[in-house]
């Protein structure tokens, strides 16, 4: 029955929990910081005065965020019960930011459990909004502290991972613990479970290329947008910057489980997302009914695996992460209404 598909537990997320501190700024404030539209960088140094003056020359928004995180809440608010359908383990620091995410995560009804350390505060993420763009600027803090012998191996932990059906983790993951990501990858493909990853950011296929590309044999379903599908091509070589071809030699990698073909979704904004050998047109939207469009990328995989996870057909999967991308676009940072209204 459905009800036994959509057990607790059975979707889980692994990646890094932040608090997204968002405001509306100019073209002047992203050239001062090097910072391009719609790109998705990790913070240092230079940008300490960043997070500063966005808070204190901008009216900024606190929302809960993190890419894998953002994603799994989405799932969670389609799927509405039972609670706690979604698992997400991620490391928090303990402090206000780090109580703000676990009120979040309880009233979004996702079974978080954070490794809670007190030598890093938790993370957060500038989201510099300039019109339908976004930049993002993460301060990973905490959430790189995250430990696999520390969290993921105990036992009451592990036992989580074991009931999942679907996984999914963020690229971004990759930059704090491949062994956390490989351990969680491994269980699925010799269990004959989906393993979905998203490549988040051109960053990961430029410089985390050797990790990404040890989790790929083990990836069931691929996620990413049109930049960060030519990125990715860029550093395999594939030598096209056609999305549907990039989507088909993505498909084509070597995969450990051969019981499952690859399935690639590459989105692309308002242009058609790209489904390996399809294409589906996306909910056409008045540019002025759009807010912001952070964590639309979230949305839209958590609308995926939504349905996923019920074992619906792959064009249901897309058509709830076009409905979800579509609602929390409308809306100031990954943000929905209180119920779905998706049939």
């Amino acid at each position: 029955s459905d009800d036994l598909i959509k057990s607790p537990n059975s979707l889980f997320g692994m990646g890094n929990p932040l608090l997204d501190i968002s405001a509306e700024v100019d073209k002047d404030f992203l050239d001062k910081f090097g910072l391009k539209p719609n790109n998705a960088i990790l913070a240092d140094e230079s940008h300490k005065a960043l997070f500063e003056e966005l808070i204190g020359k901008f009216p900024a928004e606190y929302h809960a965020g993190g890419a894998t995180q953002n994603s799994i809440r989405v799932a969670q608010w389609m799927i509405q019960k039972p609670e706690k359908v979604g698992t997400f383990f991620g490391c928090i620091g303990k402090d206000k930011f780090g109580d703000i995410l676990k009120k979040k995560a309880l009233e979004g009804k996702v079974d978080a459990h954070y490794y809670e350390q007190e030598e890093e505060p938790t993370g957060t993420c500038a989201v510099c909004i300039t019109g339908d763009k976004r930049s993002l600027v993460a301060n990973l803090a905490a959430a790189n502290a995250y430990k696999k012998d520390k969290h993921l191996d105990l036992e009451e932990n592990w036992a989580l991972v074991e009931k999942a059906k679907v996984y999914y983790i963020a690229g971004f993951f990759l930059t704090v613990s491949l062994e956390s990501i490989l351990k969680v990858a491994k269980h699925a493909a010799e269990n004959n479970k989906v393993f979905c990853l998203n490549l988040a950011a051109p960053f990961i296929s430029q410089f985390f290329k050797d990790g990404l590309m040890q989790v790929m044999p083990y990836v069931d379903v691929l996620f990413g947008n049109e930049t960060e599908a030519a990125e990715f091509g860029k550093a395999q070589e594939f030598e096209t910057e056609d999305v549907e071809e990039l989507a088909k030699k993505a498909q084509a990698l070597p995969k450990e489980n051969t019981k499952r073909p690859r399935v690639v979704v590459f989105t692309q904004g308002k242009e058609n997302t790209i489904v390996a050998q399809n294409t589906f047109p996306v909910l056409k939207i008045d540019p002025k009914d759009i807010v912001d469009t952070n964590g639309a990328g979230d949305a839209f995989v958590g609308g995926f695996l939504s349905q996923l996870v019920q074992e619906k057909p792959l064009e249901r999967s897309v058509e709830a992460g076009h409905y979800s991308a579509n609602v929390v676009i409308r809306r100031s940072g990954c943000t929905f209404p209180e119920k779905p209204e998706f049939h």
